[in-house]
């Protein structure tokens, strides 16, 4: 039988170990450099959405009238009238600063307590936040001069600077953060100083070249702004596991005796093909999220891939060449607290053998319990609430711009988000299409669906109006939507359509609703690909039609779990103050499509692991049962290192402060525990022994698929040159 791939580049980096070691170094560092030279290219505003809202801001930008970022400050007070002369001072204020246009006339509270000044800054939307000091100062000036009123300010710019400063801060946390953890957690595992930076090292330079090489692709397929961030965690998260996979079975063959060269190609022709199918599969998954129709996944597809491809291709070709290298030195810089790693991988299969006892004796009884467990975690899914979540929901109840944007709402609904109509005519200005506006505007006035304040701007060139309307409500909440329904099934086509080439209504609320649209459209393909493409994978790997089933059903317990945890605690609340958050009544509406692809492909590095080893026993003559055992206890030690990093990096994640990074830490963290601990220890072996020998089932018209080696004695790798030996173990 033919050496398998994995086998054959091992023994190549091993026996190039120079060309292999400063090609990945040229690699990681052409690409870095690349990369900063071309830059990062981010999607623009209208990229970002679907639907009406989309195809609104597109002609927007395209006829260069981009809404610019605009500003509210709320003047409150305790008597009627009371307000006028802080709101003059505000208006006067902001307005020197020369960084605003026209500051439009305070606009009076129905009861006369409180009102609204609203403004637009000068220059592009996109770096707004960047120029709006000067108008905080002097808003704050106004503040410390009136303690007798509440003045609160929220807009475009004052959320975008107050964003960008508490994201920055916060992604730098979890990239400062992230890194140590998965050193920490490998020390622990591997007892050594160099076993436990081989694998971060790794992760750390597949992530910089694959940055290089996202920046590159970005310019053909605009990235959201937090793309590298969600590269980061799963390069951590995969090249920490495959690198650590590939040196826990290299030790152990070095410490079952072998030989330096014996150990590597050992390494290589098993986990090293682990590695492959766990990385193919992985990417596949990935590739999912470009069916999802929706810009922003498609950008995290081809950053999680190029992230994946990067850390599998290191894993496979570098990593041997190190191993070659430093032979037994790997092991320097021991901590003498941890004992040797064999000891630990002792104890750690051991303690797995002893959970495992009970497991095979009764295999019927775990499998209802394992399933059972993650059945009644995944039952709150079942009501899960999905909503693109808004200012107030998103940052921390207590941040200062939550509050303003509260007040404003309280006293002004729809102001902080009113629907825009964008209105695009042959002539723009001509008395029919102007009566037309003057009576939508009427109606929308006159209804009791929408706020005061309802403004026209008409750009005469261009032939197109915008028109801004305060919906009732809280800008999110069903009177909200009820109001945005109105514009979209009546006003506008009644009133603005007959007269008008285009007339659609986009918005924070019309982004967020067709946003959400299209997800629950694209959802049906990506789950489809996914279930499809995987099941196709596992059955060329394992040549067992009942592995590929099992492999995917166990992802999607995972995976319901998950999403039931997030629901109970993110949309219900139990249990939200454990993780620093609250109830927010939703789930962001993007995270559960992500979750499922993320999960769908992670489980896939322990499950892969797992049955390779498996049917790594199985093939060597012993029994089912023998093997399964044998396969998990061999196992244990890597797979909880490789959970305990995983759960680690996302649980940083779970600490920052944007409701949408803390429900992607929980969900990602739970579900790669309980895939780690519920799925590889209670589940997977009683399943594997409830099957027997039907877990090789594979029908006589599909005996035409490749054989393929898990094992060692089958695959006969090329002996390594003679200097490598001595060289390993000096």
């Amino acid at each position: 039988m033919k050496d398998n791939l994995a086998a054959r580049l091992g023994a190549w980096s091993a026996g190039h170990r120079r060309t292999a070691i400063i090609g990945w170094l040229l690699f990681v560092v052409v690409a870095s450099v690349i990369g900063g030279m071309v830059g990062t290219t981010e999607m623009k505003s209208y990229e970002n959405g679907a639907g009406d809202s989309a195809a609104a801001d597109r002609i927007l930008s395209e006829h260069g009238l981009e809404h610019p970022a605009g500003e509210m400050v709320l003047v409150r007070s305790q008597g009627p009238g009371q307000w006028r002369t802080a709101a003059r001072a505000v208006a006067e204020g902001v307005g020197a600063t020369g960084e605003v246009g026209r500051v439009q006339a305070a606009l009076p509270s129905r009861d006369d307590r409180a009102a609204l000044i609203r403004f637009e800054m000068k220059g592009r939307a996109e770096d707004a936040g960047d120029r709006v000091q000067p108008v905080l100062d002097a808003v704050q000036k106004v503040r410390d001069g009136h303690q007798d009123v509440q003045i609160d300010e929220f807009g475009d710019a004052s959320a975008g600077k107050w964003l960008g400063d508490i994201i920055s801060k916060d992604f730098a946390k979890a990239e400062w953060t992230a890194v140590p953890l998965a050193l920490g957690i490998l020390l622990v595992a591997f007892g050594a100083l160099v076993a436990a930076l081989l694998p971060v090292g790794l992760a750390v330079t597949a992530f910089i070249g694959a940055s290089g090489l996202l920046a590159v692709g970005s310019h053909k397929l605009h990235i959201f702004e937090s793309t590298s961030s969600v590269m980061l965690l799963m390069g951590l998260a995969v090249g920490v596991d495959y690198c650590l996979f590939y040196l826990r079975r290299e030790r152990d063959e070095r410490a079952a005796g072998h030989d330096a060269e014996t150990a590597l190609r050992i390494a290589a022709a098993t986990s090293g093909r682990a590695v492959l199918v766990s990385g193919l599969t992985v990417m596949v998954a990935m590739a999912g999220m470009f069916l999802s129709g929706l810009l922003l996944f498609k950008g995290f597809a081809m950053a999680t891939i190029l992230v994946v491809l990067t850390a599998m291709l290191g894993s496979v070709t570098v990593l041997p060449a190190l191993l070659s290298l430093l032979g037994d030195r790997v092991e320097r810089g021991r901590l003498p607290r941890f004992g040797r790693g064999t000891r630990s991988r002792r104890r750690a299969g051991r303690v797995s053998g002893a959970v495992l006892r009970p497991v095979i004796a009764a295999p019927k009884t775990f499998a209802v319990l394992g399933a059972g467990v993650l059945l009644a975690l995944a039952v709150p899914a079942l009501g899960m609430h999905t909503e693109s979540l808004g200012m107030d929901k998103q940052v921390p109840a207590d941040a200062p711009l939550r509050t303003a944007f509260e007040q404003i709402t309280t006293a002004f609904p729809g102001g902080p988000a009113p629907a825009r109509i964008v209105v695009q005519a042959q002539d723009i200005e001509a008395p029919g299409v102007r009566a037309a506006i003057t009576g939508f505007t009427a109606k929308a006035a006159a209804s009791g669906e929408f706020g005061k304040g309802v403004t026209t701007a008409v750009h005469a060139a261009q032939d197109i109006a915008v028109i801004e309307v305060p919906l009732a409500g809280d800008g999110s909440d069903a009177v909200s939507e009820h109001a945005l329904a109105t514009l979209r099934d009546d006003l506008v086509p009644n009133t603005l359509g007959p007269v008008a080439e285009h007339a659609y209504v986009t918005g924070e609320l019309a982004g967020s609703v067709d946003f959400n649209a299209q997800l629950k459209k694209g959802i049906v393909p990506v789950f489809v690909f996914i279930m499809g493409v995987t099941f196709l994978l596992m059955l060329f790997s394992f040549r067992s039609v009942t592995v590929a089933v099992t492999s995917i059903l166990l992802n999607l317990l995972s995976v319901g779990a998950a999403f039931g945890v997030m629901t109970a605690v993110f949309q219900h609340g139990w249990g939200a103050s454990l993780v620093g958050t609250e109830s927010v009544g939703a789930i962001e509406g993007w995270m559960p499509l992500f979750v499922l692809v993320v999960l769908f492909g992670l489980s896939m590095d322990y499950h892969v692991f797992v049955v390779s080893r498996i049917r790594e026993a199985r093939d060597r003559g012993i029994s089912t049962t023998e093997a399964v055992r044998d396969g998990v206890r061999s196992t244990a030690g890597a797979v909880t290192s490789a959970a305990a990093i995983m759960v680690a990096i996302f649980a940083v994640f779970a600490t920052l402060s944007m409701q949408d990074m803390k429900q992607m830490g929980v969900g990602l963290a739970v579900a790669v525990f309980l895939d780690a601990t519920v799925v590889r220890v209670l589940l997977l072996p009683s399943v594997m022994v409830l099957l027997g020998e039907r877990n090789w089932y594979l029908p006589r018209w599909l005996d035409w698929l490749p054989k393929v080696s898990h094992g060692e004695a089958a695959v006969p790798v090329p002996p390594i040159r003679d200097a490598y030996a001595a060289e390993a173990l000096r």
